[in-house]
């Protein structure tokens, strides 16, 4: 660990704390801050200017990365009949109604994504507090309740990320791997951004996007500069 500590210290000196960077030159700057011997994930914090504590200032949503999360995502899919072949067809690794929910409450959870058609929500609806705080509740303001099971598999398998801004107004979500080329981290980033730039809740007073930073799983925290990052996303 005290090797680690000082191998982190040193790429975190090409950090300068003192900069706000374009989300170019930040992507960059974190691929050379690799750590880990694994393939970490890049990962952004962006603070928003908003009280989640109020239902009117609460930002949520899912965008399709452009060029994925980098990592091979796992669905599962509530449904019957037709719609459960669809889904199959579709490409989803788990289908299921009545037997899927019993294996979840027995403990199954190997998946990234859960999608239901509306008529599987009263047996999803009883797992809740399985899949709630996990995260994985199916829900149709993202688009994982839906009678498109295809098209919802196929997002989801393509890189489509939830996200949800928490108590002290802070979002974070995944935008790519550190293997992957900075261009399409870059395009990631600007996605996710831009898309939560469109969710801005009218009742939001003052500066709406506070600031951002990214990092990868181990390494050091790279700042965005907020004001830049506004500007080519307002409006």
């Amino acid at each position: 660990m005290a090797q680690q500590g000082k191998k982190f210290r040193k790429v975190a000196e090409k950090v300068d704390r003192s900069k706000r960077y374009t989300i170019d030159e930040a992507v960059a700057l974190v691929k050379e801050l690799k750590v880990a011997k694994f393939d970490e994930s890049v990962d952004i914090a962006i603070n928003l200017g908003v009280d989640p504590r109020h239902a009117d200032q609460m930002v949520r949503g899912a965008v399709v990365l452009p060029h994925g999360t980098g990592k091979t995502v796992k669905v599962a899919v509530f449904a019957k009949g037709e719609k459960a072949r669809e889904a199959e067809a579709a490409g989803a690794d788990i289908v299921g109604s009545d037997d899927l929910a019993k294996r979840i409450e027995e403990g199954f959870l190997d998946f990234d994504t859960a999608i239901a058609t509306p008529d599987m929500m009263g047996v999803v609806g009883k797992l809740g507090r399985v899949l709630g705080p996990r995260g994985l509740m199916p829900n149709p303001k993202v688009g994982t309740v839906t009678v498109d099971v295809t098209r919802a598999v196929r997002e989801a398998k393509a890189g489509k990320i939830e996200f949800r801004v928490e108590k002290a107004g802070i979002i974070h979500a995944p935008v790519g791997k550190i293997s992957m080329d900075a261009t399409s981290i870059a395009a990631n980033v600007s996605e996710l951004i831009a898309t939560i730039m469109r969710l801005k809740p009218s009742t939001a007073k003052g500066v709406y996007f506070r600031g951002a930073s990214l990092s990868s799983t181990m390494g050091p925290a790279v700042k965005l500069d907020p004001v830049a990052v506004s500007a080519a996303f307002k409006g």
